[in-house]
């Protein structure tokens, strides 16, 4: 390391933050055989960060097997929702009821192509999702993109697209699409941490010539 890096944080910390405990990367209170999520992403709740799984994912079941991806550098702030399949109730016939779940003789079982089965949501890196907002079941949000305050999403996201609103919509694109190629294609969080160490002040900057000829 040469003189003046400054290391990144153990990813596994738990609490990254010095005397902040409202603050946890993922990696370190994640342990769920269908949430994957890449270093340094966290989630920031003064109620207590290690209940994300239990107030965020919600009715994420085992037998749907649906998995939710976030990728590294996710910043998520308190009481965001990701909404998985499992919400989903059977529409294939005249009424929506769960019959099966209260264990009614008779009902239909309850199956993932039964609830109409989106696929994984998967949230790209180097994404910042707002407090409180929703992203429904199956979604893709691209890398570098911003999910304002309360915005609903059930649309995918386009990489470095701002959405807001419900329903989420896209007001504008944090850079021009020629950057955007170049920004999906350096992929700086898949640097060593060494390298994205010796770098941050060109990565929080806006030089795509500077951030090009990082060494």
């Amino acid at each position: 390391m040469r003189k003046g890096d400054m290391p990144l944080p153990d990813p596994l910390t738990r609490h990254p933050i010095p005397g902040w405990k409202g603050t946890a990367f993922l990696k370190a209170i994640i342990d769920h055989p269908l949430i994957d999520v890449g270093d340094y992403s966290y989630y920031d709740d003064s109620r207590g960060p290690e209940h994300f799984v239990a107030r965020c994912v919600r009715y994420h079941f085992d037998f749907i097997g649906d998995r939710l991806i976030i990728g590294k550098f996710v910043a998520i702030a308190q009481a965001a929702q990701f909404i998985m399949n499992g919400a989903n109730h059977p529409m294939g016939g005249f009424s929506t009821f769960p019959f099966a779940m209260f264990g009614v003789e008779g009902a239909p079982p309850v199956t993932p192509g039964a609830l109409g089965h989106r696929g994984d949501t998967v949230i790209g890196n180097d994404v910042w999702i707002g407090r409180e907002a929703v992203i429904m079941p199956g979604i893709s949000v691209g890398d570098g993109a911003i999910i304002g305050t309360r915005a609903q999403v059930s649309r995918d996201v386009p990489p470095y697209a701002v959405v807001v609103g419900n329903p989420g919509t896209v007001v504008k694109t944090r850079f021009p699409p020629e950057i955007v190629t170049e920004l999906l294609a350096i992929r700086w969080w898949d640097w060593e941490p060494e390298k994205i160490a010796r770098n941050i002040g060109v990565i929080s900057a806006a030089d795509i010539d500077a951030l090009r000829a990082a060494v």
